[in-house]
């Protein structure tokens, strides 16, 4: 069984990641349709797994997050016990936002990101340069270009 995404539900998709908190009155009048129609592509959309759990994307920098670390750990192991058990740990590790697995060559990097508090008052060393961010996004319609109906 596929979905099929028209253009209603593409827009009504860009609305809730736009801000997932307001009301299917102001939802219905941005995609111009009536609340209930909408509320009806919403549960269907949720039904079939396409829009997931309803968060709220904290600030870091007012929560007191001084800094953001993506740290690279490479290793020459290839046994798939050893990463399985190390893609645990850090999956265990609340501190750990994201981490990222690339196979490139024979020393597989692992990338993670942790946030820290009181950085300014450490003294730390790095063999990177500085990393801005300059853009990061939860919008998928934003990173994928959909044209025409689509099929998930």
């Amino acid at each position: 069984m596929s979905f099929r995404l028209d253009d209603t539900d593409r827009k009504i998709l860009s609305e809730l990641q736009i801000d997932a908190g307001q009301s299917l009155d102001e939802i219905a009048k941005k995609v111009f349709s009536s609340k209930t129609p909408v509320w009806n592509r919403i549960k269907k959309m949720k039904d079939y797994g396409i829009i997931g759990d309803t968060v709220s994307i904290l600030n870091a920098d007012k929560l007191g997050f001084e800094a953001c670390f993506f740290v690279m750990i490479r290793t020459s192991e290839h046994d798939l016990e050893w990463q399985e058990n190390f893609l645990q740990a850090l999956k265990d590790r609340p501190q750990v936002q994201e981490a990222l697995f690339i196979v490139a060559t024979n020393i597989n990097p692992f990338f993670f990101k942790r946030l820290a508090h009181d950085f300014k008052k450490k003294s730390t060393s790095s063999t990177c340069s500085t990393i801005s961010m300059f853009k990061i996004t939860s919008n998928l319609f934003d990173v994928f270009s959909f044209s025409g109906d689509e099929h998930i």
